[in-house]
């Protein structure tokens, strides 16, 4: 039986899609690219890295970047296909594993976060990817269901960590009762429990509640999770009532989670006065380390110290992600792991 993994699995390398000029990100890019240039040099010191490019002018573009910043290029490589935004967390492939280490991958439906910006492109982005870059002994099966990377998250012990705002949304699967949602999420990904949280509404979220920006399984039995401690903060409520969510779930042992709070960064806001949704949650785990998304805040030294707590093992590397955040997303969201084996 295919079950999915925790995301600390082993991995081959990650993948991420340039930002370009017909993306939302457009007016940012300048500020944006030195973040996937960072990232890049982080990855491909330990793992593989593939990149997803618009076209080949930003294939050479982007080559040229990383020569300049002195990626090894050996460790990169380049899928050329056309590309709607960078968000690759919620469309790209969802891989399962057995007790083989055989791995399969699930390509569900990716309807631009409930029909309000373009896919067409970017739903179509895996199945280049299958056909050019993923091992051909791995097989592959469509989904006609919508469901996003960024909306779950595995123990990789049989329970799955999600939000009823996002999964049972309406503009998601609208034919399908919770029942019915159910039965497919535990085959489809091969798990024993579906954990909905109920809290955690965030400004600026467009995704109707990830999970990713709010709460994530660690090793060992913890959750770590964000926490507003200003009263007088629009999100402070809901924020109490996720902590006590979080405080009564218990293991497959029936025991308590080890819990770890993250801080709360100041308010951000972009140009128009929108609030932004920046959390320290939206991490990224690779071969022996976490890349965090920092925010240029008194509270990202704090942040670093609570995510080491839940991987002591791994080495923290905060990564300025503000600019990042201007298109209501972070570092989690733009990027996708790829486990062990499932590279060419």
């Amino acid at each position: 039986m295919y079950s999915l993994p925790a995301e600390w699995y082993e991995q081959d390398g990650v993948m991420l899609t340039w930002p370009h000029q017909d993306t939302d990100m457009a007016p940012f890019l300048k500020q944006v690219y030195p973040i996937y240039l960072k990232i890049s040099q982080v990855i491909t010191k330990r793992q593989k890295l593939v990149l997803i490019v618009h076209n080949y002018i930003l294939k050479t573009e982007v080559k040229n970047q990383l020569i300049r910043h002195n990626i090894d290029l050996k460790k990169v490589i380049f899928l050329v296909v056309p590309t709607n935004d960078i968000w690759i967390r919620d469309y790209g492939i969802i891989t399962l594993i057995n007790s083989q280490k055989k791995l399969k991958i699930n390509n569900f439906i990716f309807n631009g976060w409930g029909n309000k910006y373009k896919s067409n492109l970017d739903n179509k982005i895996n199945s280049y990817l299958v056909a050019q870059v993923i091992n051909p002994e791995v097989k592959t099966e469509y989904i006609s269901f919508v469901l996003e990377g960024g909306a779950i998250d595995s123990d990789g012990k049989g329970t799955l960590l999600t939000t009823k705002s996002c999964l049972l949304n309406s503009n998601r699967n609208p034919q399908f009762t919770q029942e019915k949602i159910n039965k497919i999420l535990l085959k489809k990904l091969g798990v024993k429990k579906i954990i909905y949280l109920e809290h955690g509404y965030l400004e600026g979220d467009d995704t109707d509640g990830h999970i990713d920006t709010l709460v994530r399984f660690a090793p060992n039995n913890t959750i770590v999770y964000v926490t507003c401690n200003d009263e007088k903060d629009s999100h402070y409520q809901d924020f109490q009532g996720l902590e006590t969510e979080l405080k009564d779930l218990k293991t497959e042992e029936a025991k308590s989670y080890n819990l770890i709070p993250l801080p709360w960064p100041k308010p951000k806001y972009n140009a128009q006065g929108n609030r932004l949704p920046a959390t320290y949650a939206n991490y990224l785990i690779i071969n022996g380390a976490v890349l965090v998304p920092i925010y240029r805040d008194k509270s990202d030294e704090t942040a670093l110290i609570q995510v080491q707590k839940a991987y002591p093992n791994y080495q923290i590397i905060g990564i300025d992600c503000l600019p990042l955040i201007y298109q209501f997303g972070s570092l989690h969201c733009i990027s996708m792991q790829l486990p062990k084996g499932l590279l060419k």
